[in-house]
This record gives C-alpha cells, structure tokens and sequence, in this order.
C-alpha cells in the first residue's frame, strides 16, 4: 500500500548504471510467486512473498553488488541450502528476478516503490496490527545485512536514521549491543499507522542506497 507523497531523497547513484522499468507483478503473479515458494521441497525453508520483498530490497542497497546466484540461493531456504536433483527452480527464480528487476529500477532512481506488506484483517489493536504487517519485511531485509553485511560496514553516521526506521519493529530484546541504534529509535515517533510505517520502509531503503553510493564513489 501507498502512502500519499513520496519520501525525500538525494537523486540518483552518481555513475550507476541505468536499470531497466520492469513491469510491476500483478496480485496474480504475487499468489503464483508465493505458491511456488510453498512448494519448495522440504526440508528447505524458503521466505514469504512479504519477507522476500525485503530481503530484495537489502540485497539491492548493498555497497558492492551481491551476484545473482549467491542471492538467490537464500530464497528457497534461508540457509541457503541446495536444492534437491529434479526440482525445476526457474518458474520461481523468474518471478523472483522480475520482482528484483523492478525493485532496482525504482531504487536505483530513488523513486517510490510498493513494499508487499499487507493489511491485517485480524482485528488486532492498531500499533500490534502495524507490527504484524510490516515485521515480515523488515525480518527480511535484516536477514540480507547478516548475509550480506557490506550496508553494516558503512558509516554509522549515514545509516543509523535509516535502520532505526527499520528496526523500529523489531523487539528492543533482538538488537543486543545496539545502543546507539536504540537510543535513535527512542527518538522517533510510532508510526501512526501502516501508511506511515511503509512509508518509512521506503525512505529507509532510499537513505541506505544513498549511502552505498557514497561509500562507492569515496571508495579508493
């Protein structure tokens, strides 16, 4: 869901590369997408749709890019196990790469994009429903900076903002030996619903993207 009014950011990452417009997925294409990963042989652990958008998005903002097949070998199992003899991958790495070419697209323009995070009809208390929806993506994207720890490697000053947005949701308990990111945290406003909450998702990418390119224009 779109939240009214873009987030703010510095403009395009100097000397990138243009990335092709994808074509967004249709909600179609999304249930297909998530029934393929439901299929993936056990005993692998593949992400949901709602967490591998954000682990996407944490592959995207990385300073030095990551190659496809270390990424995507952590889409049909977290651990990024094989998968079996006989299991045909490429319908769910099509769709995974469609969804990764439009993510770059967006991001590499700094421009809005739609995170997948979906409303909860549960009838959960406002701040707890927030949470349950957006923790998915978050988890996801957390879970690219520990495989992938270049955007953990950049400047503090430039990233903690954007990672008190995402770790907001978080547990206070799950960030041990984060001071300085808790006490950013306790800065900022709850979100004051989920629009506001994706739209902190994506001004968060968008700052961490800024920051990778700094890093890789500065890098020697």
């Amino acid at each position: 869901m779109r939240p009214s009014g873009p987030p703010r950011h510095r403009g395009t990452t100097p000397g990138a590369r243009p990335a092709r417009i994808a074509a967004p997925l249709s909600e179609r294409d999304i249930d297909d997408l998530q029934a393929l990963l439901d299929a993936v042989p056990a005993p692998l652990e593949p992400l949901d749709v709602v967490s591998l958008d954000g682990y996407l998005c944490g592959v995207l903002v990385q300073p030095q890019r990551v190659p496809a097949a270390r990424w995507l070998a952590h889409v049909s199992d977290g651990d990024g196990r094989p998968l079996p003899p006989g299991y045909d991958a490429a319908p769910l790495h099509a769709l995974v790469r469609r969804r990764h070419a439009e993510l770059e697209a967006a991001i590499a323009r700094r421009r809005w994009f739609d995170p997948w995070v979906f409303e909860s009809v549960d009838g959960a208390a406002e701040d707890d429903a927030i949470r349950h929806a957006v923790l998915p993506w978050v988890a996801g994207i957390a879970a690219a900076f520990e495989l992938f720890p270049g955007v953990m490697r950049l400047p503090p000053e430039e990233t903690l903002e954007p990672l008190a947005l995402l770790y907001r949701h978080l547990d206070a308990d799950d960030l041990e030996d984060a001071d300085e990111l808790l006490a950013e945290i306790d800065t900022l406003e709850p979100a004051v619903d989920l629009a506001d909450a994706v739209e902190g998702l994506v001004r968060a990418t968008l700052l961490l993207a800024d920051a990778a390119a700094a890093a890789s224009v500065n890098r020697p």
